[in-house]
């Protein structure tokens, strides 16, 4: 039997993979710039829903469908979940075909301060002083790109708030990884095929029309989606929430540093000021985080 300290070293193979693979999605979404966002989100959603099927069949695990089919209350909260999870997809692809990587590794620096936030507006979580000056950091940060570039970085704040939302909904109707994954794309399966015939009825389609490296990429978009989150929800079943925490910025890290060394997208004197505030707020919030896990496990020990 493996021991905890072996489930431990899993757990954070496992999160590293899936934040690392994160990481690097501008690297499979950039060569698709010729197909319009909205048609990679469809084909996304279709070849996941496809592979997670199969990885479903050869597990024969169906019998929580049909309860969740059953299930009303379930049902619509992943309806819209679902809807969420595509405007997050649709916003990132989007962005990162159009020169805004550094802008949308931004959405994900400031995610879990946003959760913060929706906990307490939404949960009745109390913010604790570190998390409220965590808050207040980020904000301010925000505020300075905002005034230093001349426009509200939408984007990132676009991002972080669907995904936040995205999370807080799942919260109220959770099933696994793979499963939730399953019925998000299995809701928008119907539409997005649909789209799809209708791209390719009006000559619009780029499937098929642009080259074999393009379709193999449009195919292979459902690996590259299911993968990372069964490989996310193999190391967070192994890890404290204060691990995984620190793990995850490791994905918006590497898509700032492939936007601006790769794809040499402006990162000036106001973008770096409000990324230091920004990311002061999550060292705040980490620490902070950090600390209380030591002390309980402490008291636990005493």
């Amino acid at each position: 039997m493996p021991t905890s300290r072996q489930e431990t070293s899993r757990g954070v193979l496992y999160a590293v993979g899936a934040f690392f693979i994160w990481g690097l999605f501008p690297l499979y979404w950039k060569p698709l710039h010729d197909v319009p966002a909205l048609q990679i989100l469809c084909h996304r959603i279709v070849w996941s829903a496809v592979f997670v099927a199969l990885v479903l069949l050869l597990q024969r695990n169906w019998g929580w469908l049909a309860d969740s089919v059953r299930d009303t209350r379930r049902l619509g909260i992943f309806a819209l979940s679902s809807l969420l999870l595509s405007l997050n997809w649709l916003i990132y692809i989007w962005a990162v075909n159009d020169g805004r990587v550094v802008e949308a590794s931004l959405g994900y620096f400031i995610n879990p301060l946003v959760n913060v936030l929706l906990g307490r507006f939404f949960l009745g979580e109390r913010l604790t002083r570190p998390q409220a000056g965590a808050v207040g950091l980020a904000t301010l940060g925000v505020a300075w790109i905002t005034l230093g570039v001349g426009s509200l970085p939408w984007v990132a704040l676009s991002l972080a708030g669907t995904f936040g939302v995205y999370g807080l909904l799942r919260k109220q109707a959770s099933l696994p990884s793979l499963e939730g994954l399953a019925l998000e794309t299995f809701l928008m399966l119907p539409l997005a095929a649909a789209a799809l015939l209708w791209f390719e009825a009006n000559g619009s389609g780029g499937f098929g029309h642009l080259g074999l490296s393009t379709d193999l990429l449009l195919l292979g978009a459902g690996v590259v989606t299911a993968i990372p989150l069964l490989l996310f929800a193999s190391g967070a079943r192994r890890l404290k929430l204060a691990t995984v925490g620190l793990i995850q910025y490791l994905g918006p890290s590497i898509q700032l540093m492939l936007g601006v060394l790769l794809y040499q997208e402006p990162f000036g004197p106001e973008r770096a000021v409000g990324f230091a505030l920004i990311w002061s707020g999550l060292a705040l919030y980490s620490g902070a985080g950090l600390l209380g896990y030591w002390k309980q496990r402490r008291l636990q020990q005493a």
